[in-house]
């Protein structure tokens, strides 16, 4: 199974990426989490993104697709997987479409729809529980927040126009949104 989340941040991509995971036994694949691990180790990688990151900026197309293209032609991959936080936008999905790696192989692509009210809520309290460098000021959230509208929104139509988008709704408890996923994702799984 071959699984994309698209969401607003604070929508809980990484959380249900998480039970996807464990659930249907695929890797999960967080290019934010990836990205954290290359500036914690202080990759080259992880210092040419590094500041991106703090802004709240997206990472350059050519940097963020070679390394999602990478982790996906692993052997961990191979079986599937549940991947989150790429693609941020049209750009990187129409390359990787290209690559072979994110093809019409897409089982589904899931967009973990949340009201902007509650995405504010959502940050607002994961800012005050994360040691994340993007959730710590208001300002870098509010950034991400109009990055997301205006480059990863749009990732929506691209979807919607071929079929493939599934929106759920992701308000509620994480059972409650995890329940809405599996009852997705066991229908497409037959």
């Amino acid at each position: 199974m071959r699984v994309l989340l698209i969401g607003a941040p604070g929508s809980g991509k990484g959380t249900q990426g998480a039970l996807i995971a464990e659930r249907y036994r695929i890797p999960h694949i967080s290019s934010g989490q990836l990205l954290r691990g290359h500036v914690e180790r202080g990759s080259e990688l992880g210092l040419a993104v590094e500041p991106y990151l703090i802004r709240g900026d997206l990472v350059p197309d050519d940097l963020i697709l070679s390394m999602i293209t990478d982790e996906l032609a692993g052997p961990g991959a191979a079986g599937g997987y549940v991947l989150d936080g790429f693609p941020r936008n049209v750009t990187q999905a129409e390359a990787a479409e290209k690559t072979a790696e994110l093809d019409d192989r897409l089982d589904a692509v899931l967009f973990l729809d949340l009201p902007p009210r509650e995405v504010l809520d959502r940050l607002a309290e994961r800012s005050r529980q994360s040691d994340r460098p993007d959730d710590r000021k208001e300002a870098t959230v509010q950034h991400r927040l109009r990055v997301y509208e205006d480059r990863t929104r749009p990732l929506l139509d691209h979807y919607r126009r071929r079929g493939m988008l599934v929106p759920i709704d992701a308000v509620g408890s994480v059972d409650e949104v995890a329940a809405r996923i599996a009852a997705v994702l066991d229908r497409s799984d037959r």
